[in-house]
């Protein structure tokens, strides 16, 4: 319950803001990614500083840009990934909070600070960072599954099982990879070529969703495109799913808290980027998701599964992941095209 708003009560929270914010209450408005967010992380939050999170859910970095685009949406979080954080800083979509000057930046890892998207660590903050490769039921397939051949020129077992991500960048993307071309690609030979990979592919693929724990654990697909967190959380109600680092290589990307320009709840934006900083905070986001974050120290509370998951843990033969940067906007305009066609 919020305390009432005597003057009593306004001359301590006015005493409590000039020390810091140990104090606060009233709201905070947050857009995630659909099944991102833990509930017992945002219960912690709320009782700490007295303030109700309302949380909204996207599917798609490209369908949050495109609201936020449109102005007024009234959130005050936001957790777009690395490549999107680049473009929303380069559009002037998000504030610059100094994240790098909280007192909880001490626990980012390092290697998480100057990143391409966000230089320094003056606008976000380590959401969670994974791959995207795909996760194919081993009791179904039993061949080798460290291939992209399985999504696009699938063996007999697969065809018509396969789900593919509805999300352009990481479709295209692996077929550039298939192909062994470079992304950001804008050579009209080699695009040319991927869209006939896609295109052909496209009869053995079922469907083309978000969805992929519901998909994978549902069975109506046994392989599916997929995020290794979500993989690590679909094998724990389809034990025979294995999750893939194909040798043509996968995408690396980290998600980032960040908060919208002029937020209507800016200083409780600013409380909750810090919040997330904090091990034991950080650590309740990745036992929900599990996925690794940025944060030194969360481990320690981190569950027991995670340390050893083969979807967090790396084979020592694995491709390094392909963390693909922003592509120019004419390279962006070709891939829309190709999409349209795949989509058809």
């Amino acid at each position: 319950m919020k305390p009432n708003k005597t003057n009593i009560a306004a001359i301590l929270a006015a005493a409590v803001a000039m020390a810091g914010p140990a104090w606060a209450e009233g709201e905070l408005n947050i857009y995630n990614w659909g099944n991102y967010t833990s509930p017992e992380m945002i219960e912690r939050f709320e009782a700490k500083y007295d303030i109700e999170v309302n949380l909204d859910g996207y599917d798609s970095n490209e369908t949050m840009l495109a609201k936020v685009r449109e102005g007024n949406t009234g959130y005050d979080i936001v957790v777009p990934s690395d490549s999107t954080v680049a473009i929303m800083i380069e559009q002037n979509l998000l504030e610059e909070v100094k994240p790098n000057e909280m007192e909880n930046f001490k626990n980012m890892d390092p290697k998480w600070v100057d990143v391409y998207w966000d230089p320094g660590r003056n606008y976000s903050v380590p959401w969670q960072w994974g791959t995207t490769a795909f996760t194919v039921d081993t009791a179904v397939y039993s061949g080798d599954i460290h291939t992209l051949a399985l999504m696009f020129d699938p063996p007999e077992e697969l065809k018509g099982r396969i789900n593919m991500l509805n999300d352009m960048p990481e479709v295209i993307n692996a077929g550039l990879r298939y192909k062994g071309f470079d992304r950001c690609n804008s050579n009209k030979e080699e695009l040319r070529e991927v869209t006939e990979l896609l295109i052909n592919a496209k009869q053995y693929w079922r469907t083309m969703d978000y969805a992929t724990i519901e998909k994978l654990t549902s069975g109506d697909v046994d392989l599916s495109q997929n995020w290794n967190g979500a993989a690590m959380r679909a094998r724990a109600q389809r034990p025979t799913l294995q999750y893939a680092y194909p040798k043509e290589g996968f995408t690396g990307w980290m998600d980032n808290a960040a908060v919208l320009k002029g937020a209507p709840n800016m200083e409780n934006a600013k409380l909750f980027m810090n919040f997330i900083m904090e091990p034991e905070n950080a650590a309740l986001i990745s036992n929900f998701a599990r996925y690794a974050n940025g944060i030194i120290g969360s481990e320690e509370f981190m569950d027991a599964d995670m340390i050893s998951a083969p979807e967090i843990v790396m084979p020592a033969d694995a491709p390094t992941p392909d963390f693909v940067r922003p592509c120019a906007q004419e390279v962006t305009d070709l891939y829309n095209r190709i999409w349209t066609k795949v989509k058809e």
